[in-house]
């Protein structure tokens, strides 16, 4: 029987008097991804911040593997400009690895080429790569991520969930992350929760997608103008997007946008 790498049972989470988090169950097994939805206010955060051991829960346990490791992609990060600081030195900061490692995060995130250059200098997406390697560094047992793609166009999200799939096939890490994006993240998913104070409904990608309680939060809101498709393949695609045929015909989801 699977252990998992972290898991909540009926947890509840007040902070002065106001009730955060109601009864949450959950369990994430090694090397599984699971996406954390729900409206602002949900309190995703809250849910993070449990699972990362800042907050202790009000009630309830939170049971953690013995061999867990953490690497903690933020959702903002604040870099003043006027600092002379290149992208190594920047990974350097994070514990003081050596360069090998560096290189090595670097080249996981497909960002090795901004290894030497001014970090204020590289894109938005270069930057949400660089703190990808960044959380990577801790050759982490479970990477938790917060709103990942934000500020990152439709095309670089997708390239940016075909990398985070690699990268839990590549090092056999779980994945835990909260987005507000409903479409590529919720169909590369092996578990979606969608949060609401409390566990609104939780299951594979296409069962919360069409659950009760998921469509009143979400239908009147950015559903109206995309959906989540998913077809049966052949082939997968690779960190670059290119088509790889696979030796079985297995089924394996492949996501998208389309417009009403």
């Amino acid at each position: 029987m699977t252990t998992p790498i972290v898991q909540l049972d009926d947890v509840c989470l007040s902070i002065r008097g106001q009730s955060l988090l109601n009864h949450i169950n959950m369990a994430l097994n090694p090397g599984e991804i699971m996406t954390v939805i729900g409206p602002n206010g949900a309190g995703k955060s809250s849910l993070l911040k449990i699972v990362l051991g800042l907050y202790k829960p009000s009630s309830g346990k939170r049971h953690i593997h013995k061999r867990l490791r953490i690497g903690y992609m933020p959702q903002k990060l604040q870099i003043d400009p006027s600092l002379p600081l290149t992208v190594q030195r920047f990974l350097a900061l994070a514990g003081n690895p050596n360069r090998p490692d560096i290189e090595a995060a670097l080249n996981d995130v497909n960002a090795l080429q901004t290894i030497t250059r001014p970090i204020q200098s590289i894109s938005g997406g270069e930057f949400q790569r660089v703190l990808l390697a960044r959380a990577l560094l801790r050759n982490p047992t479970l990477l938790v991520l917060d709103e990942p793609a934000q500020g990152v166009d439709l095309h670089g999200q997708q390239e940016l969930y075909q990398l985070l799939a690699s990268i839990r096939d590549k090092r056999q890490c779980a994945i835990l992350m909260v987005s507000h994006d409903l479409h590529f993240v919720m169909a590369r998913t092996d578990q979606v929760i969608c949060l609401n104070q409390h566990v609104c409904c939780s299951g594979t990608a296409d069962a919360v997608a069409n659950h009760p309680e998921y469509l009143a939060l979400f239908d009147q809101g950015i559903e109206k103008d995309f959906a989540v498709y998913t077809h049966h393949h052949d082939h997968h695609h690779n960190i670059h997007g290119d088509v790889v045929k696979d030796d079985t015909h297995s089924n394996n989801n492949c996501s998208g946008h389309h417009h009403d």
